[in-house]
């Protein structure tokens, strides 16, 4: 049984599944389907299982190279290719035909593509080019989307967000690990940024920029209706404090902080995916690209248009101070903005008292 969670990397997979699982908690509506929440966790997990047994076969010499992976059952003898392969098979098989027969298509589909991109090409990638670690990232950031389409039956812009918050958090952790172990990648003849980087400023950069970019996804994640106002303040308050540490390792690049960097990002992505969950809005199918272009114009970023009317119309549970009258939208839509992008919308009341000179002098006449 060892053996055979060593082939899977159980704590890997384990990892995958729960982000699957919040993806699938994320994309409820007021309740969960806990039925289909356990079948999509199983088929998540078959497949990563066998993504993961399938990298191991083509690998065999080089973790035969590494202190890390020496120890795995095929670079010891405990196991034959022959038998891992039958094992990722099995797997595998098993994984895609439980998400496409208890789950859905689109689940399935994303199941058996990424168990190919893990296994056909992240993999050999490893060997050739250092743009393996952002193709694993692309590989890491799809079993969010597997547990939405899984719960919704199809991916929308919430989707996207939470598969993008993987994606950016999984740049500071690899590269602060590649950084760790940058001899043990040499010793197996893998490609990573930290080989050509002898003083470790491009290794940190990167992981620098995409920890910036983890900044704005609450706030946007709230903008499209996907989480509550407090997500996006937990959410800043939680990838500032990883930026930090992101900053210090670039300032000094060594293994001190690379490790500081390495541990800062094992504790982000649990607080991060447990906030969003906490602050999840149901999914009811709304318009979340419609609720954002209201959001931008009621923040004065572009003019009202015919959209904006339809959103009135399609939300009337909105605020009246946020969502003037259908009849006001259009008369008010040219001039009624914020004087700053971060201050309140002026309500309707406050919009007449700055109406432009020309509608004045119109009104005294």
């Amino acid at each position: 049984m060892r053996d055979y969670k060593q082939l899977s990397k159980a704590r890997l997979s384990g990892l995958v599944v729960a982000t699957a699982a919040a993806g699938y908690v994320a994309a409820s509506t007021e309740s969960v389907d806990w039925r289909g929440f356990g079948w999509t966790c199983l088929g998540t997990m078959l497949a990563s299982s066998s993504a993961n047994a399938l990298n191991q076969v083509y690998e065999v010499v080089n973790d035969s190279r590494m202190s890390r992976t020496a120890i795995r059952p095929l670079p010891m003898g405990r196991m034959s290719r022959g038998h891992a392969l039958a094992f990722a098979l099995i797997t595998g098989v098993s994984g895609v035909y439980i998400l496409n027969e208890k789950v859905n298509t689109t689940a399935a589909v994303l199941g058996g593509g990424n168990i190919a991109l893990y296994a056909g090409v992240y993999t050999p990638l490893k060997q050739i080019s250092i743009v393996n670690t952002w193709i694993g990232a692309i590989v890491g950031a799809i079993p969010p989307l597997m547990g939405w389409a899984g719960a919704h039956g199809e991916l929308d812009s919430g989707a996207f967000l939470l598969a993008a918050g993987l994606y950016f958090w999984q740049m500071p952790h690899f590269m602060s690990l590649a950084w760790l172990c940058r001899k043990d990648y040499a010793a197996g003849g893998y490609k990573m940024l930290s080989l050509v980087d002898p003083t470790g400023k491009r290794t940190a950069a990167c992981a620098l920029r995409n920890c910036m970019y983890l900044l704005p996804l609450g706030a946007l994640s709230t903008w499209l209706g996907i989480t509550s106002p407090y997500f996006a303040y937990e959410s800043a308050f939680i990838s500032a404090g990883m930026l930090l540490t992101a900053a210090n390792f670039y300032a000094k690049p060594s293994n001190t902080n690379a490790r500081i960097l390495f541990r800062a990002s094992l504790l982000h992505l649990p607080i991060f995916m447990i906030s969003f969950l906490l602050h999840r809005i149901p999914n009811t199918g709304e318009d979340r690209m419609t609720l954002l272009m209201e959001h931008a114009r009621l923040l004065g970023m572009f003019q009202g248009d015919d959209r904006v009317e339809r959103h009135a119309i399609q939300h009337p549970s909105l605020p009246p101070a946020l969502v003037p009258g259908v009849s006001d939208i259009r008369r008010h839509a040219d001039f009624i903005q914020p004087p700053l992008p971060f201050l309140p919308v002026p309500t309707s009341a406050y919009a007449s008292t700055q109406a432009p000179h020309g509608q004045e002098e119109a009104s005294d006449s």
